[in-house]
C-alpha cells in the first residue's frame, strides 16, 4: 500500500522536483518506508510516490518504476494478488525472465509492455490506483480498481493537470486553487459522504471504480473508459444464475473465498485481521486460520456503553478459532481524542461516525501488523442490511396504492409540523397498546410522508438513506445527478432488493465504507485488504440465487452456512449491532462546547453555507432530548471542522 501523486503541465514550473517532493510528503503516512520522484522536463510530466513496503522490501521495489522496454513509467498504489501467476504467463509469452526483484509493480509494467495497460489490469486480481506515463503516445493514464478500494483524485488547475491518492497531495501543488463546490455540499448533506465522481472542490474529481482515464497536453479533455462494470456483472449474474444445488453453491463460495484469502495473506511483513465477531469478519478470520499453521493475529475494540460493545462476541470467536487475539476497551475520552484528527484524515467532509472506531481498531492493529484483512462488503454482496428487507416490505404494500392517493396523504400529513402532531397525538398514546406507542410520533409521520410520495422503489430507497433534505439546510447551489438521484445505472430487470444491493455496491460501498477504511488504516500506515472484493467472489455472488442470500427473513444465509462449517452457530447468531459510538449522548455532554462553537448561528451566517435557523433548531431539539438528531448534526459538524482546518492549511 502506498500513495501516489503527480502532475502534467504545459508550462514547466520552477523547481518541479521540489513540488513533487512536497506532494509526496503530504501523503507520507500512506508510505513511510521510501519515496521517489521522476520528472521529464521535455514532456512536462512528473510522478511522485510514497512506499509502504509489503512485497519485496528491497530497493528493487522502489518507485517510480520504468517498464522493461522503457516505454512506460508508473507509480502504483495497491496489491496485485495474482502477480506471480501473471509473471508465469508473461514468461510463457516470451518476456525476458531476468526480473530485478519480486514486486507486483514490476510484474505490471512488464504486462503493460506485452499486453497494454488496461488489458493487463483486466487480467489482474487486486486493488489498485495507478498513474502511467506512455512515452510513445505522450499520454497519462489513471486507472482505479474494479470496486474502488484505492482512491484517486484528479483535475485541471490552470495549465496543470494534478492527481493524487488524497486531496492533500493536490493541495501541495502551487497551481491548486479551488473553491468549495456548493452543489456537491448538497450531496454531502444528503448522504454523509461525497459520491464519485465529485469532490468537495470545484473542478476536482474522483476517478470512478472500474475506470481508466487518459489525458494529454494535446487533448485536455480526459477520456474515460469503463473496463469493468458492477451493473453489467449484476445483470449477467441474474441472467445466468448458478444452476447447482444448495450444497454445491456453498462449496463453490467457500472455495472462492478460501482462494481469495490465501492470495491476500501474501505479504513479506506481519499480517492479521479485524474481528468484530459478526458474520463477515468471522468468516474471513475462520478461513484465514484454516490455511495458516500459526495463530492469526486478530484485533477488536470494545466500548463499555451498553449497545455498542461487540468485543465479547469477537473474543468468543477468537477463542474458538485459536487466534492470537488483542482487544482494547476504549474510553469515551480516547474515542473523542480522534475527532480533531478527522478533517486531516479524510481530506474532504466525511460524516460516517463509525470512522472513529475504525481508526481506533486500525491503530490497535498497527502495533503488531502492517497488513490487516477485513470483512467489509459482505452486507452488500450477500444481502445483510436490514434496510433491504424493510424497503421490500414497505414497497410491496405502498406500490398497491395509486401514486396520487399516496401524494395526497403525504400532503395531509405535512399540514401539521412534527411538534403539532406530537401535541395532538401524544396524549392519545396513553390509551394505545404498548406496542403502538412511539416517541416523537410527529417526526416519524413526516418521515413516513416522504416514503408515501415515492413513485418507485429507487425514490423510497433514496428517502430512507437521506440525512438532510438539502433544500432545508444548504444555501444556494443545485444538487447534481447521481446514480441514486436522476441518473440511475442500467440494472435491467433487477427486483427491488437485488437492485438496492447493486446500488449500494456502486455507491455506498466505495464512497463511504471503503473511504472510511482506507483513510483510517492509511492514517496509521496500515494496509487493509478486503477479500470479499476479489472480483471473482463479486461476480459469483451475483450468480447465487437471491433465495440463498435472503431466506426466511435472514440475510447472508449462504455466507452463514460457509461460516458454520468453522464456527458454532450459537457464537454468531444475535441481532446486528453495527460499528458505532454514542455520538448522541456525547453531543449533549463532553462534546457540547466543541459542537456549540461550530454551530454558532452568527458563525454560520458569516460563512454562508448553511441555513442557521434549520441547524439551530435541530441543535436545540437534540440538546433538549426531544429528538435524536445525531446523524444530521454530525454532517454539519464534520463539514464545519473540515472548513476550519482548510483555513489553517
Amino acid at each position: 500500500m502506498c500513495g501516489i501523486a503527480g502532475f502534467l503541465t504545459a508550462a514547466g514550473p520552477d523547481a518541479p522536483e521540489a513540488i513533487l517532493y512536497r506532494m509526496a510528503e503530504a501523503i507520507r503516512h500512506r508510505g513511510p518506508d521510501d519515496s521517489g520522484i521522476w520528472w521529464d522536463r521535455d514532456a512536462g510530466i512528473g510522478l511522485a510516490h510514497r512506499r509502504l513496503s509489503i512485497l519485496d522490501l528491497s530497493p528493487a521495489g522502489h518507485q517510480p518504476m520504468v517498464s522493461p522496454t522503457g516505454r512506460y513509467m508508473a507509480v502504483f498504489n495497491g496489491e496485485i494478488y495474482n502477480h506471480l501467476d501473471l509473471r508465469a504467463t508473461l514468461e510463457k509469452d516470451g518476456v525476458d525472465a531476468c526480473w530485478r526483484g519480486h514486486s507486483d509493480t514490476e510484474t505490471l509494467l512488464a504486462g503493460f509492455d506485452m499486453w497494454g495497460v488496461v488489458a493487463t489490469l483486466e487480467r489482474a486480481i487486486g486493488m489498485f490506483a495507478i498513474a502511467v506515463w506512455d512515452r510513445e503516445s505522450q499520454t497519462l493514464t489513471l486507472v482505479r480498481d474494479r470496486i474502488g478500494e484505492k482512491p484517486l483524485y484528479y483535475g485541471w488547475q490552470g495549465t496543470s493537470f494534478l492527481f493524487g491518492s488524497e486531496l492533500k497531495a493536490l493541495q501541495a501543488h502551487p497551481s491548486f486553487f479551488s473553491e468549495v463546490n456548493r452543489d456537491v455540499l448538497r450531496l454531502f448533506m444528503r448522504h454523509n459522504y461525497i459520491p464519485a465522481p465529485y469532490s468537495i472542490y470545484q473542478n476536482i474529481f474522483k476517478l470512478p471504480p472500474g475506470c481508466a482515464l487518459t489525458v494529454s497536453l494535446r487533448e485536455r479533455e480526459p477520456k474515460l473508459v469503463v473496463y469493468w462494470s458492477l451493473a453489467e456483472v449484476a445483470k449477467a449474474g441474474i441472467e445466468s444464475p448458478f444452476e447447482g444445488n444448495v450444497k454445491q453453491a456453498i462449496d463453490e463460495l467457500e472455495i472462492l473465498l478460501k482462494d481469495a484469502i490465501r492470495q491476500q495473506m501474501m505479504a513479506d511483513v506481519p499480517l492479521g485481521a479485524f474481528l468484530s465477531g459478526g458474520v463477515d469478519s468471522s468468516t474471513v478470520v475462520a478461513l484465514m486460520q484454516a490455511q495458516s499453521r500459526q495463530p492469526i493475529k486478530t484485533f477488536t475494540i470494545g466500548f463499555n456503553e451498553a449497545g455498542y460493545n461487540e468485543a465479547v462476541h469477537a473474543k468468543a470467536v477468537a477463542r474458538h478459532l485459536g487466534t492470537e487475539h488483542a482487544e482494547l476497551y476504549v474510553t469515551p475520552q480516547q474515542a473523542m481524542d480522534v475527532i480533531p484528527k478527522l478533517p486531516s484524515l479524510y481530506c474532504e467532509p466525511f460524516a460516517d461516525s463509525s470512522q472513529i472506531p475504525t481508526f481506533l481498531v486500525s491503530q490497535l492493529a498497527r502495533q503488531k501488523v502492517v497488513v490487516s484483512l477485513s470483512g467489509d462488503a459482505g452486507d452488500e454482496l450477500f444481502c445483510g442490511y436490514n434496510r433491504y428487507v424493510l424497503t421490500q416490505k414497505l414497497w410491496g404494500k405502498l406500490s398497491r396504492v395509486p401514486t396520487g392517493m399516496r401524494a395526497l396523504a403525504a400532503s395531509g400529513i405535512r399540514v401539521l409540523s412534527p411538534s403539532g402532531w406530537n401535541r395532538m397525538i401524544g396524549p392519545l398514546q396513553a390509551w394505545a397498546p404498548h406496542s403502538m406507542r412511539f416517541a416523537n410520533i410527529g417526526d416519524k409521520l413526516h418521515k413516513g410522508a416522504g416514503v408515501l410520495a415515492a413513485r418507485q422503489v429507487d425514490d423510497l430507497y433514496l428517502g430512507l438513506l437521506t440525512h438532510w433534505d438539502p433544500d432545508e439546510v444548504v444555501l444556494g447551489g443545485h444538487e447534481p445527478e447521481t446514480y441514486l438521484n436522476g441518473s440511475p445505472p442500467n440494472l435491467g430487470g433487477l427486483d427491488s432488493v437485488p437492485r438496492m444491493m447493486a446500488l449500494d455496491t456502486i455507491t455506498y460501498l466505495p464512497d463511504d465504507i471503503l473511504v472510511k477504511v482506507d483513510r483510517a488504516a492509511m492514517g496509521v500506515s496500515l494496509e487493509s485488504r478486503v477479500p470479499f472484493l476479489d472480483h471473482r467472489v463479486v461476480e459469483f455472488s451475483w450468480r447465487i440465487p437471491q433465495s440463498m442470500k435472503l431466506r426466511n427473513g435472514v440475510g447472508k444465509w449462504i455466507l452463514r452456512e460457509v461460516l458454520y462449517r468453522h464456527v458454532p452457530k450459537q457464537l454468531i447468531e444475535r441481532p446486528k449491532m453495527g460499528f458505532g459510538v454514542p455520538i448522541d449522548a456525547w453531543l449533549r455532554g463532553p462534546l457540547k462546547d466543541w459542537a456549540e462553537a461550530l454551530l454558532d448561528q452568527d458563525r454560520l451566517r458569516r460563512e454562508g453555507f448553511f441555513n442557521p435557523v434549520s441547524v439551530h433548531t435541530k441543535w436545540a431539539e437534540h440538546l433538549s432530548g426531544k429528538r435524536n438528531w445525531q446523524y444530521l448534526l454530525w454532517n454539519v459538524l464534520m463539514f464545519q471542522s473540515w472548513l476550519e482546518r482548510q483555513r489553517l492549511v
